[in-house]
């Protein structure tokens, strides 16, 4: 999923696919498997990306077929170039003004609604798209308020890039879970929504920085001249260094707090 000003690096974002792959997996795990079984019904990935996760709903649900659904022509390109089964297919789509062609039986998103300020009003257009017992199961990070991404707003203006950075808008914000709940209750028979603290392992210069260069950053990056953001980045990189350091044994624990949705249509 990608914001209309942000070009996607595929590559850069699957650097770190074993830490972004975990929470949608704890997602997929809450799925009715009675779902993907529904004839004429289909599973989408709304914001797939480069399609690893679609990849692995259709092989976790070897009944239905699997549309992944995403704004960035590099990223679907990525997905499409790797993608063998003939049950997943690609197709360009607006998260905001998402319409199923085929009906849905799972609407399933990781990690791409938090990108869409006003997300939490297409929930219930999203669940009224279902049919009775259908699934939405929605994670997205809740970390806005860690270091790693208060500091980007520091870093953005502690250089002369201020001005250029001073409009640029991160990822929306996400609410508490009580909010999610009480939204999507009276469309729901039935409705979990939690948190989970990820204590992620990362290893390499700048781990940290290198982790969200691939998401939360992009926005910042996309706006600066190439000399403008490698001091911009080292700026933000430094800060993060003090708010999580290097251990001894050369790791990087990066906390990372996700928000998982799962409602079933009453």
């Amino acid at each position: 999923m990608a914001l209309a000003s942000t070009i996607w690096d595929a590559n850069l974002y699957l650097k770190f696919a074993d830490a972004r792959t975990r929470p949608a997996l704890d997602l997929m795990g809450r799925l009715d498997p009675a779902n993907a079984a529904r004839p004429g019904h289909a599973i989408y990935d709304l914001g797939c990306g480069a399609g690893n996760i679609s990849r692995i709903l259709a092989e976790r649900f070897p009944g239905a077929p699997v549309v992944g659904i995403d704004s960035s022509e590099q990223m679907l390109d990525k997905a499409r170039s790797q993608t063998t089964d003939k049950r997943v297919s690609f197709a360009r789509g607006d998260l905001a003004h998402f319409k199923p062609d085929t009906p849905p039986s799972i609407l399933y998103s990781n990690a791409a609604y938090q990108w869409l300020p006003g997300h939490i009003e297409m929930f219930p257009g999203l669940m009224k798209a279902l049919p009775s017992g259908g699934q939405l199961a929605i994670q997205m990070p809740r970390n806005h308020e860690a270091p790693s991404h208060a500091l980007m707003r520091a870093a953005a203006e502690a250089g002369p890039w201020r001005d250029k950075l001073k409009n640029v808008g991160g990822i929306a914000r996400v609410e508490e879970p009580a909010h999610y709940f009480d939204v999507l209750k009276p469309f729901a028979s039935d409705l979990e929504v939690w948190e989970t603290i990820y204590q992620q392992v990362l290893t390499g210069k700048d781990p940290v920085a290198q982790y969200t260069a691939g998401t939360g950053l992009r926005p910042y990056m996309a706006v600066l001249d190439e000399k403008e953001g490698a001091a911009f980045y080292e700026t933000y990189a430094k800060m993060l260094a003090e708010a999580y350091p290097t251990r001894a044994d050369g790791i990087t624990l990066f906390p990372f707090r996700r928000l998982f949705i799962v409602a079933r249509r009453a």
